[in-house]
């Protein structure tokens, strides 16, 4: 339950005249073309983790240009920046934008599975809205509190590589979110939703087998198959699944198994997440996971390595914030189809297999409450880090599922953007509300600390390893 004096607050009036918070609102409206244009500009790039360097530089330029200072190639990762404007001492505000795309996801913007001849990745999770969103977001908020004088700072985070990569986890480590009072985000969805949300905590892995090559039919007595190696750990670790905790996830992919039939791999890799809502039992099952690529390895007569890829904290979630975050989105409102948005998604819907989802829900606002995410986000880390809330709009076709082609077919049409503009506005409003109302950001910090607890000691899941900046590049030896 929210505090009486919290609560209060949220009912307040704003000290400014709405129509200063208007002005905020306009400036994203009046910015529509330009943040339609970059948005669909960084789809049509569909950069995968670390490799932004386009998408990168096109949100650098945007913010640079408005006036804030960026840095850029902060944290050890090139493509991840800061952009600050400040006036005076105050509330650090941070908006947190990403922008990076999945491989393996290419696809027009059309209502039937088509594959983009120029691109090899596609944006299923919608990160080329969610950078411009932010962004745009913070320029109204920067332009609000130059006209009224308010004091403090308002920082866009760039962050690269959510996709597995943990981008924002090395930029928590370097202490960039160390001066930060509050720190917002929101993702691109199926719904327009503000819950107080928990998720999965995720740590990921290469695992490199080493054999010795030969010829499968003349001389197979004399090769050692890493792919042998991989296939014994895939086994041993499906075993795994019955034994571990309830509420544990664990999946894989093998990324490289040989060349040829005839030719014993001397190299095979696969790629592991782990998951469970409690990072230590995530800690715990992957040293698990490692033990049975050693016992592999031993079984096949081959010898394995294996890198940490990433590894992320849950949410830590903060009512506060949340309360204040779904009374904007309420007040924004969900996304409103044009008869040509209708037509595009009664095409989609069909491909979507069983859903209950009508297309009427994109308009709706849906009521808050607790809620656990079974994936996984390194936002995760910000929020332990520091008083941290996000939401979700409308941008794909209700029922949509996110990683999938039909999310970046919506992604890339007048639907994706509709949500992105009203996701710039929701951010806006609710960091106006916060430079506004001190009341507010003390009382998050408040739940902040009681949430953590007072023992808290931040530790990362990736250790003291760099960012893994060639972990969407193809297997090697």
């Amino acid at each position: 339950m929210l505090k009486p004096i919290v609560a209060a607050v949220l009912l307040a009036a704003a000290p400014a005249a709405a129509a200063e918070t208007n002005a905020a609102l306009a400036r994203i409206d009046a910015d529509r073309a330009a943040n339609e244009a970059a948005a669909k500009a960084i789809w049509n790039f569909a950069e995968v983790g670390y490799q932004e360097a386009r998408s990168s530089a096109l949100l650098q330029k945007r913010l640079k240009d408005a006036g804030f200072d960026v840095k850029a190639g902060v944290a050890g990762a090139p493509t991840a920046f800061t952009a600050t404007w400040s006036n005076g001492t105050g509330p650090v505000i941070g908006i947190m934008g990403e922008y990076d795309a999945l491989p393996g996801l290419s696809q027009t913007a059309d209502p039937a599975k088509t594959i983009r001849s120029d691109v090899t990745a596609g944006h299923g999770c919608g990160h080329h809205l969610f950078g411009v969103a932010s962004a745009s977001a913070a320029i109204a908020v920067k332009d609000w509190m130059k006209a009224n004088g308010a004091k403090g700072a308002i920082r866009f985070y760039g962050t690269p590589a959510e996709e597995g990569g943990a981008g924002k986890v090395y930029m928590v480590r370097e202490g960039l979110f160390n001066d930060v009072d509050i720190a917002l985000h929101w993702h691109p969805s199926s719904e327009n939703s503000a819950d107080v949300q928990t998720s999965n905590s995720n740590k990921s892995g290469k695992f490199r087998f080493h054999g010795i090559s030969a010829h499968a039919a003349g001389a197979p007595e004399r090769g050692r198959s890493a792919l042998d190696g991989v296939e014994a750990m895939n086994m041993m670790a499906n075993m795994m699944h019955e034994h571990m905790p309830e509420k544990s996830r664990m999946h894989y992919i093998i990324t490289a198994g040989g060349n040829a039939p005839n030719v014993v791999p001397d190299f095979a890799e696969s790629f592991y997440y782990v998951r469970n809502p409690d990072a230590e039992v995530v800690r715990e099952t992957f040293e698990r996971l490692v033990k049975t690529a050693e016992g592999a390895a031993l079984g096949t007569g081959t010898t394995v390595d294996y890198e940490v890829i990433h590894g992320a904290l849950p949410l830590l979630p903060n009512r506060t914030l949340q309360t204040l975050v779904h009374a904007k989105l309420s007040q924004v409102g969900g996304v409103l189809y044009t008869t040509e948005d209708t037509a595009f998604a009664q095409k989609i819907i069909p491909t979507l297999g069983q859903t209950k989802a009508k297309l009427s829900d994109a308009a709706l606002v849906e009521p808050m409450k607790e809620s656990h995410e079974a994936g996984s986000t390194d936002v995760g880390d910000v929020s332990w880090t520091v008083p941290t809330a996000g939401f979700s709009t409308a941008t794909w076709v209700p029922g949509t599922p996110a990683h999938s082609w039909q999310a970046v077919a919506a992604g890339g049409t007048s639907i994706g953007m509709k949500g992105m503009q009203n996701a710039a506005k929701v951010l806006a409003l609710t960091a106006i509300d916060l430079f506004q109302k001190p009341e507010l950001i003390a009382a998050a910090k408040e739940e902040f600390a009681e949430r953590r607890g007072p023992d808290f000691v931040y530790h990362s899941l990736v250790g003291d390893r760099t960012p893994p900046l060639d972990y969407r590049n193809a297997p090697g030896k």
